[in-house]
């Protein structure tokens, strides 16, 4: 169990600790409607995504037989211990643009004799399979985690994929069964949540919208578990901002029969559990230019915000456009590839690593606010991804691992998986750097079954501290208690060997009055409010 402590951190009075100097915004006002009766915010929102890809899989989860780093069953036991403690709810794998050339018979039976296959989406690197299906849920099992199988449309056939279902949750006594007890493995397993392929209109397939429905229906009419929780089905969404996708496949694809004639028989229930969206965060909006991930400057730090800022107005569009086919919501928002992409130094030690950074917990707890205030729509969202590649949770080094800012965020985060949403209402000042104009404050609450709220606070701003009342609706809590992340300086980043900077700090100017709370948040900073 990874343990860390809280030291106490007194804002008002704090010093200006580096470069980053700190004065006092004006006063910000959040409203808590703890009166009213909000969705349950889904755990999976929470969900984590990996791929083959650089070491996010060996090395960085899967080490084989290397007996210097501990291990069970060839799973590091350092990333299990640090995934099992922010409650990891989902995993999302193989992929991601692998999944669409990744064929699952490839990844079983013993590893001596698997084939050497090419990651032609990454690099055209070989991929000798020792990480596969089997590997793949031991891993789940230990990390307390439910699978997120995505399979392969792009390459693969609508046979392939419901024979992997079969081997994954058939009974023993069928010949899929036998095949997989034969394997190691008697019991079926459970697999919940089912992508039917990935970014089908890139590199799962340069489909067009009318192209992917077709193919999707008719996998939706064949693919089906036979253990466990009934396979929900995503299909794949939009590409960040691309409505007309989103347009197009609601109303292709959504529905059994999107236009019924009179007397033919028709149901009701939806063809697909979730729609997905991709969205990544850079310096600005250029895929070609995505912005330093270290040594950046507050203009490169305002960009960044301002695009995971929008966020919030992509899924606001795409609901728009899903509350038109699906006015009762039965179909779920699922952001299953979201979080910091920028370009990698050019030492880094494999492909898509980052160094992590005070700038990735702020806009991994801006997101998170921003998901948890859609929870009626998103159910749920997998940052990518969860080791060694993007926004990472973990990095490693060989026998070394450090957890990273993002991480200290989701460990912060957890107390809002299946709770109750509390809607707030935020008023604030304008954060302005250069051309860049962004609210100074991001806010999300939660209640949870014992009835504690917790109010998560970013501010975005890394030059001033926010001063901030909070009024309490239907909320009688007295007791009160905050902690937050931040650092001296915006580029801060965890460096292994070293003292890791971002545990989180008690803070200790706040109060609770009648309907009141006030507090002064840090610059810079994600901040967690607990009053029960």
């Amino acid at each position: 169990m990874l343990v860390f402590g809280l030291s106490t951190l007194h804002v008002e009075a704090q010093p200006a600790a580096s470069a980053d100097s700190v004065t006092q915004a004006p006063r910000s006002t959040l409203l808590l409607h703890g009166d009213r009766t909000g969705p349950t915010i889904a755990p999976e929102i929470y969900g984590q995504f990996v791929e083959h890809l650089g070491r996010g899989v060996y090395e960085g989860i899967w080490v084989g037989d290397d007996r210097s780093i501990p291990n069970t069953r060839g799973i590091r036991n350092d990333v299990v211990a640090a995934l099992r403690q922010v409650k990891v709810p989902a995993i999302r794998w193989p992929g991601g643009c692998f999944a669409d050339g990744y064929h699952w018979r490839d990844g079983i039976g013993p590893r001596s004799k698997r084939p050497q296959s090419i990651n032609a989406s990454w690099g055209n690197t070989p991929d000798r399979n020792a990480f596969g299906t089997h590997e793949f849920m031991d891993f789940l099992d230990q990390v307390g985690a439910k699978p997120f199988v995505s399979v392969n449309l792009g390459s693969g056939s609508v046979r392939e994929a419901d024979e992997w279902l079969r081997y994954m949750t058939a009974p023993l006594e069928s010949a899929a069964g036998a095949e997989r007890a034969a394997n190691g493995r008697s019991d079926p397993w459970s697999v919940p949540y089912i992508g039917v392929g990935n970014e089908s209109w890139g590199c799962g397939g340069n489909m067009t919208p009318e192209t992917y429905a077709a193919q999707y229906r008719q996998y939706a009419a064949n693919l089906r578990t036979f253990h466990g929780e009934s396979g929900r089905l995503i299909a794949v969404g939009a590409d960040t901002d691309d409505y007309e996708w989103t347009e197009k496949v609601m109303a292709g694809a959504m529905k059994w029969r999107p236009n019924p004639s009179p007397l033919a028989l028709v149901i009701d229930r939806p063809l697909m559990w979730g729609l997905s969206l991709h969205f990544y965060t850079f310096t600005g909006n250029s895929w070609a230019a995505k912005g330093r991930n270290i040594g950046f400057n507050r203009d490169d730090w305002a960009k960044a915000l301002g695009r995971a800022h929008l966020t919030d107005e992509m899924i606001r569009r795409h609901s728009a456009i899903m509350d038109r086919y699906d006015p009762k919501k039965e179909v779920a928002l699922v952001v299953d590839e979201w979080g910091a992409w920028f370009d990698s130094e050019r030492d880094a030690p494999s492909a898509l690593y980052l160094e992590s950074t005070l700038r990735d917990a702020v806009i991994a707890g801006l997101s998170l606010n921003i998901f948890n205030a859609h929870a009626d729509r998103v159910r749920m969202a997998n940052i990518a991804q969860m080791v060694n590649v993007i926004q990472s949770l973990v990095l490693t080094r060989g026998k070394e691992m450090v957890v990273t800012p993002t991480w200290h965020v989701f460990d912060m985060y957890k107390v809002h998986q299946g709770a109750t949403q509390v809607a707030v209402d935020v008023s604030t000042p304008d954060y302005v750097e250069g051309t860049t104009r962004l609210p100074t404050l991001n806010a999300s609450a939660s209640r949870d079954a014992a009835g504690k709220v917790h109010l998560s606070i970013v501010n975005l701003d890394p030059g001033r501290a926010a001063p901030v009342e909070a009024v309490l609706a239907g909320i009688t809590r007295r007791q009160v208690t905050a902690s937050t992340i931040t650092a001296d300086r915006i580029d801060r980043r965890i460096e292994f060997g070293k003292e890791d900077p971002f545990v989180p700090q008690a803070i200790s100017d706040l109060s609770i009055a009648g309907d009141r709370l006030t507090l002064v948040v840090p610059p810079r900073s994600v901040t967690m409010v607990t009053m029960e």
